[in-house]
């Protein structure tokens, strides 16, 4: 049939009738008791039906990715408009092992990816393709890299690393969430007991809280634009200067600036309508997304690339449960740390924050723990990715 191309309002439309109907499908019992997030369920149905489409009549959409960008953009605002200094203070220890444990994720997934290369017969390269390339840097950095793979020679690198990719997004999104709330209730645990924090709001849970008036709303929207402005003129500097930074992590930085100023001054941010729309952003992003990978690259790569996922599957889970929620002092803060070190790790940083807000909006809030993955999974694991998959084609027989 051909391309149909959706503008970013048909795009957006798509998104919000996916949230709806698997809003009615969230409350089957199979979803609500596993945490899958709504957003999840929308975009994986979509990209399914995408497919379907795909095979059966040559149809392939193509979806704007315009406000689907600034959504995200919106969401990791929130995040840094809710990030005051003083959350820092007992943070410094956690982040330090999060960040080692990431390390130590990164190497160990580049050490699978080759394993399963060699034993399909194939060029190590596809390894790191299917390594951390794929699982923690996500579709966009597969896609980098594989490029890089295809100039060395490489002809099927963005079959390959495009559908390794895919795979880690959807399965990582459907897991992360259910082995993080069996965590917590394996381990009995629970929220902070006694009032609720002021800066967050948990959905659907008791009575709703009275509602914000319009021209409180209509600031914080004038500090969102102005933080994401804000930080897309910080990373224009930076790009120029030569230092290449992830756009929502300036503008998060952004955020952090303008609320830790206005604490220094004195003066107050309504933090119940930025968490509230910080989490309609993320399931706006988080849909539009998911429903946009076309599921039908993965071709004939499919079986070493659903070992491989068993494999990457199995060694994010051990080292998120036996090593960081562990060194993180077996809390209610680690598990849910661990619920968004498996998100970034097995797929993106949007399912790490959506992973661990539909366990916290059951079990209680954690602010520690969305702080630490913030920090950790936008701006360390990057550079870190990038450095170690360097560092492997270092290594005889990859350069």
């Amino acid at each position: 049939m051909g391309t149909i191309a959706l503008t970013d309002l048909e795009t957006l439309a798509v998104g919000l009738a996916a949230l709806v109907v698997a809003g009615w499908l969230h409350k089957l019992p199979v979803f609500s008791r596993i945490d899958v997030p709504v957003p999840v369920i929308g975009g994986v149905l979509m990209a399914v039906l995408a497919s379907v489409l795909h095979r059966f009549n040559g149809t392939t959409f193509e979806f704007a990715g315009t406000l689907m960008n600034f959504f995200l953009l919106v969401f990791f605002t929130t995040v840094g408009l809710s990030a005051k200094l003083s959350a820092l203070k007992s943070g410094g220890r956690p982040l330090v092992i999060l960040c080692l444990v990431t390390v130590v994720l990164l190497v160990l997934q580049n050490v699978v990816g080759l394993l399963v290369a060699r034993a399909a017969g194939a060029n190590p390269f596809y390894g790191l393709l299917i390594g951390s390339v794929s699982f923690v840097g996500g579709p966009g950095t597969a896609a980098a890299w594989a490029k890089e793979a295809q100039a060395a020679g490489l002809a099927n690198a963005p079959e390959v690393a495009v559908g390794a990719a895919t795979l880690a997004v959807i399965v990582g999104a459907i897991v992360s969430g259910p082995i993080t709330a069996w965590l917590v209730r394996r381990h009995h645990l629970h929220g902070p007991s006694g009032p609720t924090p002021a800066n967050w709001v948990a959905p659907d849970r008791g009575a709703p809280a009275p509602a914000p008036p319009v021209s409180t709303i209509l600031r914080v929207l004038l500090l969102i634009i102005i933080a994401v402005l804000v930080g897309d003129a910080a990373n224009e500097w930076a790009r120029g200067a030569g230092v290449v930074l992830p756009g929502f992590l300036t503008a998060m930085l952004a955020g952090a600036l303008i609320t830790n100023v206005a604490d220094v001054i004195g003066a107050r941010i309504a933090f119940a309508p930025v968490e509230r729309g910080g989490e309609i952003a993320l399931q706006c992003f988080l849909v539009m997304y998911l429903m946009g990978l076309k599921l039908w690259t993965l071709g004939p790569a499919i079986v070493p690339l659903l070992a491989n996922l068993v494999a990457q599957l199995v060694l994010a889970t051990l080292v998120g449960v036996l090593l960081l929620f562990r060194w993180l002092g077996k809390d209610y803060d680690a598990a849910l740390t661990v619920g968004g070190f498996l998100g970034f790790g097995l797929s993106s940083m949007p399912v790490a924050m959506a992973t661990m807000d539909s366990v916290a909006a059951r079990h209680g809030p954690s602010p520690k723990a969305f702080l630490l993955i913030a920090l950790a999974g936008s701006f360390f694991v990057d550079f870190a990715n990038a450095f170690i998959v360097k560092a492997f084609l270092l290594l005889p027989g990859l350069n």
